[in-house]
């Protein structure tokens, strides 16, 4: 007999051998039902295999081998990717955030390439090809009716007789000159209709549906990969630890063998858990903020924003003075003075690149002391130089159209334009973008080489407390990534009036590329606060289309408000160069004109409206739905991986106390 101390111990390793027992059991048939399902399931598979026909099987076979083929033609395409070594050397060293910049530059060199393989397609080789009878191709010219004769004079400033230097280096930098009358802008392309063979090919409708065209492909191409980057910045952003469990466990890639290649992953996730820790550390620091951290941050968030717009005003009223004062006082300048001429000529360029240069370095000044987030840093930031330097050109081209479209004489308003001061005015349109951007490029090569190099060697070699104090220059990520989308909204702008921009934007930035990266490696550190490229990925595409948007704004007013010139271009037969596209229509047979103007009608837009908007309430409740599923199974994910761990706590427990 046992005593009742004894007995109760008995019973109780009794019920811990059978709640040890049962849960075992219980596991046990849990794994037995999963694998008896996986071999059931295979053998029906099998099953299925071994009863379709001959030929299911071939397409079968055919089908897996089809997308072998196209897994590895995909594989193989990466390798020829443009820069890919470098953008991942690049991403090792500095971090993710800096190779999305390097990997942003390419896409926009990719970008300018097809608009320029477009451009010249469809508007520059016809042009080029009727003008010097290749293919036995002729062209024909419509003069203008019903326009009086001083609206078609233009006479290009093409410099005779000795030209100095300095002169073809003025032209070279202006757009003047030798280079006004050539293929690079707007007036050089006065053909109405070109006849390849028996073909005709109507150039100014071709001028005006590459225009859309390339728009077109732009936002296209934009959304596509905004949508990618949506993807990651979602996954990334639903949960802190999942994203800081994914790197830690499944974070390496298994598959890399190359000792370099290892380090420099090794180093991306180093960079990427740096951020993920530095935020976290600044989200506890802004939650224990007291009521008086508050009132204090605020206030001085307050009076920095005061400070930003009076910035952005002495910007923007700078620019409409310079530009003014420019247009009225540049022709009256005697040639013989050329210092002042070059001086007044080029005042608006110099003074929209030198708001571009100081304002974003205030900004960056003064974000420090607001004590944002990284990430929402470098977004503020980039929001407001998207306001100085989108703005900017808004400025310009407003300035530009003032003085274009202001008429003071009968004369004038008969052409609808100043045909005195601009008897071309895509032309001159065409120069100031081609300014901008060939200015742009200057600053930045200057920057690198006469500011960012000589303070990498005061740093290195100079010992003194200010030079050391000021230290080495930081890659600033939102500066740089702005400077290439104010870049690249001028060459959109510009491409109308001067089609071979997106020529010299692809050259530009393929040189900036490597600009970038020797002053990256050499003269540059990496930031302090290192972000993340998920989120600035996505946000880079969105201030790009931020960009697109508004230069449809200007080539909108340019196509379909502003009379054309009478003198030049594919458009001087017609009002605006909007009106071709009605002069093409009434070309058609009637039947598809009546089509074409029943789509283009009220009582076809506001139906097609309507099913536009009940299509997208439909994804969005679609996308909601999927939403809360998604959350139902991670819920459900988190209740089974709990169940897991109770289970494994209990069985733990038994075998410690048998």
């Amino acid at each position: 007999m046992f005593g009742a101390p004894q007995c109760t111990r008995v019973t109780r390793l009794q019920e811990q051998w059978e709640t040890s027992y049962s849960l075992t059991l219980e596991l046990g048939l849990t794994l037995y039902t999963r694998n008896s399902r996986r071999s059931r399931s295979w053998d029906c598979q099998q099953a299925d295999v071994k009863l379709l026909a001959g030929w299911k099987q071939w397409k079968r076979t055919s089908s897996k081998s089809w997308k072998k083929v196209l897994n590895e033609v995909k594989e193989l395409s990466s390798y020829l990717k443009l820069w890919r070594h470098d953008i991942h050397s690049i991403g090792g060293k500095f971090g993710t955030g800096i190779q999305s910049y390097f990997s942003f530059l390419r896409f926009l060199v990719l970008l300018n390439f097809i608009v320029f393989i477009l451009m010249f397609s469809f508007v520059t080789l016809p042009s080029i090809i009727s003008k010097y009878g290749i293919f036995n191709s002729t062209f024909t010219k419509i003069l203008p009716e019903n326009i009086e004769p001083h609206c078609t004079v233009y006479k290009p400033s093409d410099n005779k007789g000795l030209v100095y230097f300095y002169t073809y280096l003025k032209d070279l930098l202006s757009g003047t000159g030798f280079l006004e009358d050539t293929i690079l802008f707007y007036g050089y392309y006065t053909i109405d209709a070109a006849w390849i063979s028996i073909l005709r090919y109507n150039l100014p409708l071709a001028y005006l549906l590459a225009t859309f065209a390339y728009l077109g492909l732009s936002v296209l191409w934009i959304i596509k990969r905004s949508v990618e980057g949506f993807k990651q910045s979602l996954v990334h952003e639903e949960d802190q630890f999942q994203s800081y469990c994914n790197k830690v466990f499944a974070g390496w890639d298994f598959c890399v063998t190359d000792p370099y290649a290892a380090r420099l992953k090794h180093s991306s996730l180093q960079y990427e858990l740096q951020t993920d820790l530095e935020e976290e550390r600044l989200k506890r620091k802004i939650a224990d903020r007291t009521m008086k951290d508050k009132l204090r941050i605020y206030s001085l968030r307050i009076f920095i924003n005061v400070i930003v717009i009076a910035v952005l005003s002495a910007c923007f009223y700078s620019i409409y003075r310079v530009t003014v004062f420019s247009q009225e006082n540049s022709n009256d300048m005697s040639n013989a003075n050329f210092q002042a001429n070059l001086l007044v000529q080029y005042l608006p360029s110099m003074v929209i690149t030198l708001a571009n240069f100081i304002a974003p370095q205030i900004f960056s000044f003064l974000i420090r002391y607001e004590d944002y987030l990284p990430a929402f840093e470098i977004r503020l930031t980039l929001m407001r130089c998207v306001f100085v330097r989108l703005a900017n050109i808004g400025v310009l081209l407003f300035s530009l159209w003032s003085q274009i479209s202001y008429c003071a004489t009968d004369k004038c308003k008969a052409c609808g334009y100043n045909y005195k001061l601009y008897p071309c005015w895509e032309s001159e349109v065409g120069q100031e973008m081609y300014k901008l951007m060939i200015f742009d490029f200057i600053i930045i090569v200057a920057v690198t080489l006469f500011v960012d190099f000589p303070r990498k060697l005061l740093v290195t070699h100079c010992s003194c407390k200010p030079v050391q104090w000021c230290g080495l220059q930081e890659f600033g990520i939102s500066d740089n990534v702005l400077g290439i989308i104010y870049g690249q909204t001028i060459c959109w702008i510009g491409t109308f009036f001067s089609p071979l921009l997106p020529a010299i934007a692809t050259i530009k930035y393929f040189i900036i590329f490597y600009i970038k990266k020797i002053s990256l490696i050499h003269t540059c550190k990496p930031a302090a606060r290192p972000i993340r490229a998920s989120s600035s990925n996505f946000f880079f595409l969105v201030v790009l289309l931020i960009g697109l948007v508004l230069a449809f704004i200007p080539l909108g007013i340019s196509i379909a408000y502003i009379p054309s010139s009478k003198a030049c271009g594919p458009f001087r037969s017609f009002n605006t160069s909007w009106a071709v596209v009605p002069y093409t229509i009434l070309g058609f047979p009637m039947g598809l004109q009546q089509v074409l103007h029943g789509i283009a009608s009220e009582a076809f837009a506001v139906p097609f409206f309507m099913v536009i908007c009940l299509i997208m309430f439909y994804f969005i409740a679609l996308a909601g739905a999927h939403k809360r599923v998604v959350e139902q199974l991670r819920e459900q994910l988190v209740m089974e991986s709990r169940d897991k761990l109770f289970l494994i706590r209990k069985i733990t427990e038994a075998q410690r106390y048998p």
